[in-house]
């Protein structure tokens, strides 16, 4: 007796089809992937070293604008009592120009951002998230004349084994920035003033290892924003390279380029840096 094959439904192919990808996905995730299991919680780890870097940043906006900055960052041990943590200085300057005025205007630079940024632990204080708990703060300087504040929570997690990949590390951090104004400023009273900050920033990096010395960085630099006054996201891809030349001097490039842009940041940015650990 001939038994004929019945014709199965197109919907009923496609799920045949993806539930075999997926095995065999699951066959390999592997040897590309680690496990979430196999992530050990270093957050803290805090390194004892002091750090020192040069960082130069060239932004376009999208509409013919370009800034330069030239920035300073400055990390070190900070304790206070039982308490373990990192200290972060920024300060810089930048030049803002167009095409009609980067003859005269280039080289032109004028007082930056300047922020202190600290983050650390107890073996108390919200210790059940195994998180880093922190803040930053951002001065009035330059042309910005309003304050801007804000908590953070950030963690680090390494894996136990090695796959194809070679992740290196997994170190997510969330922060939320609030803008104000001091009291007797106007913060109104400049045609060059921003919004106040209300944004929610989110820098979920990942590193892998390229080299012994080598690495690629994701979403490290520059990070995801949540505008939270007037809605609207910002999204980037950022990468970055990093190679160190000895055990105290380390060499970046990055670049980053908007993906999604409801929330007005920049269109893209190239930047590097030079790193000096003592």
């Amino acid at each position: 007796m001939k038994i004929s094959s019945i014709p199965l439904p197109i919907p009923l192919k496609c799920c045949l089809v993806m539930f075999l990808w997926a095995l065999i996905s699951m066959a390999h995730a592997e040897d590309l992937l680690v496990p979430i299991s196999k992530f050990n919680n270093d957050s803290q780890k805090l390194s004892p070293d002091s750090v020192l870097e040069f960082w130069g940043y060239h932004e376009y906006d999208g509409s013919d604008n370009y800034q330069n900055t030239l920035k300073l960052r400055f990390y070190t041990p900070l304790e206070v009592g039982d308490w373990r943590g990192r200290f972060r200085l920024d300060t810089s300057v930048a030049s803002d120009y167009n095409s009609t005025t980067s003859p005269n205007n280039a080289t032109q630079f004028t007082t930056g951002p300047t922020l202190i940024t600290v983050w650390g632990q107890n073996q108390t204080f919200l210790n059940p998230l195994n998180a880093l708990v922190g803040a930053r703060v951002v001065f009035p300087f330059g042309n910005n004349n309003q304050w801007a504040a804000g908590p953070q929570l950030s963690w680090s997690f390494t894996p136990q084994i090695d796959t194809l990949l070679h992740v290196a590390d997994f170190s997510p951090l969330i922060r939320y920035m609030y803008g104000f104004c001091a009291k007797n400023n106007n913060c109104t009273g400049t045609s060059n003033q921003t919004p106040l900050k209300r944004n929610l920033e989110l820098y979920p990096t990942v590193g892998f290892r390229l080299g012994p010395a080598t690495m690629l960085r994701l979403l490290d630099e520059n990070g995801i924003i949540y505008n939270s006054a007037g809605g609207g996201w910002f999204v980037p891809i950022d990468a970055m390279i990093t190679h160190r030349l000895s055990s105290n001097l380390e060499v970046a490039i990055g670049a980053s380029k908007q993906v999604i842009q409801t929330f007005q940041q920049y269109d893209w940015m190239a930047y590097g840096k030079i790193s000096w650990n003592f």
